[in-house]
């Protein structure tokens, strides 16, 4: 690879660039827009009104770090001029309907948004006229996953047994589609867009309140001294920290940025193949880093289908990005326990001295 892009690296592809981010308000968003400011970016964002008022977001929001659009990705007029206007340099996508629960509920919002959603985004971008680099974040259920003990590589066919993650490998497909008509990375001194997918694993960290997701779901019980309701103990995910992915795609969208021929493509971001790690052994990771807690199996109650086999294959990434993850399955809760045990009032410093910790290391 042409050289290995790190902490200053980040400065000087982001610092004073126009960063154009869907989904803000929403964790992982909120975790990038925070990142892309410690680094002196000029950030824009789009997205809907955060559904917890204790969001990192709502943290951020004061301080003006970003300029912020309130509005829906369907809507497409709005969407448009937001994104035209601002002539960014950069775009990264992660405005969904994140829950594989909740898809089940609005299956047919779910796919307009995931899919509908990320193809307004990427028909104003072809109206850009001058360059941009646009990172598409979607998820490691994209693929068709049979739930055996393989690890699955960015060639691998993608599927989706639910409607979120049917949505998301729709978001794959969609992408590819507007990267081979408009963004053809052979033709790139023509169009001047490089485009790239980023499959991360399960993401944790502070800052989340979201329904039906573990730590959410944990952090929830242990403050109100309740049992912890564990629906699938044994099933195994690709846990990371928020920051391990969001290093990724900062990564590759540096790279893309300078030669989007070469890495127009997708990515894996998950941990490595030894640290994948059972719900039970998180859940009981996360009652020791806080000190106290029960949970209970609650598996024998029916439930929608969720995964309980899941494997990322990262070789990819390693080779071709030089991206490593840094922190372990233990150090990662370590780490997303820690930032709920501060104080509100601490919790926006603790999120930058994170920050700063990770990109130190």
């Amino acid at each position: 690879m042409e050289k290995v892009v790190n902490k200053l690296e980040f400065i000087k592809s982001y610092k004073g660039k126009k960063i154009f981010i869907t989904g803000h308000t929403g964790f992982k968003g909120a975790w990038l827009a925070a990142w892309l400011h410690r680094l002196g970016a000029i950030l824009k964002g789009y997205a809907l009104e955060p559904e917890h008022k204790e969001s990192l977001y709502n943290l951020l929001e004061p301080h003006g770090m970003i300029d912020s659009i309130i509005a829906d990705i369907r809507d497409k007029k709005k969407l448009t001029e937001a994104l035209l206007s601002f002539e960014p340099d950069y775009v990264f996508h992660l405005a969904a309907q994140p829950l594989v629960r909740r898809s089940y509920v609005i299956p047919s919002e779910t796919f307009e948004v995931n899919a509908i959603g990320t193809a307004n985004l990427l028909e104003a971008v072809s109206h850009l006229k001058g360059k941009c680099t646009i990172v598409i974040v979607t998820t490691d259920k994209v693929y068709e996953n049979k739930e055996i003990n393989v690890l699955y590589n960015e060639d691998d066919t993608l599927g989706g047994h639910d409607p979120y993650s049917a949505s998301k490998a729709c978001v794959e497909i969609i992408t590819a589609s507007f990267r081979n008509s408009f963004f053809i990375p052979s033709k790139n001194s023509d169009n001047q867009k490089g485009i790239a997918t980023a499959r991360a694993g399960n993401v944790i960290g502070g800052g989340d309140f979201s329904d039906d997701r573990i730590i959410p779901d944990i952090i929830r019980a242990l403050q109100h001294n309740q049992v912890i309701q564990v629906r699938n103990p044994f099933a195994i995910r690709p846990w990371q920290h928020v920051l391990e992915p969001i290093a990724g795609y900062l990564l590759l969208g540096s790279l893309l940025n300078e030669y989007p021929e070469k890495y127009s493509k997708a990515y894996n971001f998950g941990p490595v193949p030894s640290d994948h790690i059972t719900v039970k052994e998180l859940v009981e990771a996360a009652i020791h880093n806080w000190g106290n807690g029960k949970w209970a199996d609650i598996s024998n109650e029916y439930q929608p289908h969720e995964a309980s086999l899941l494997k990322l294959d990262i070789k990819k990434a390693i080779k071709e990005l030089s991206w490593n993850p840094k922190l372990s399955s233990a150090e990662a809760i370590e780490w997303a326990i820690k930032w709920y045990k501060q104080d509100r009032q601490h919790a926006l410093a603790f999120s930058f001295e994170q920050i700063e910790n990770y990109m130190q290391l």
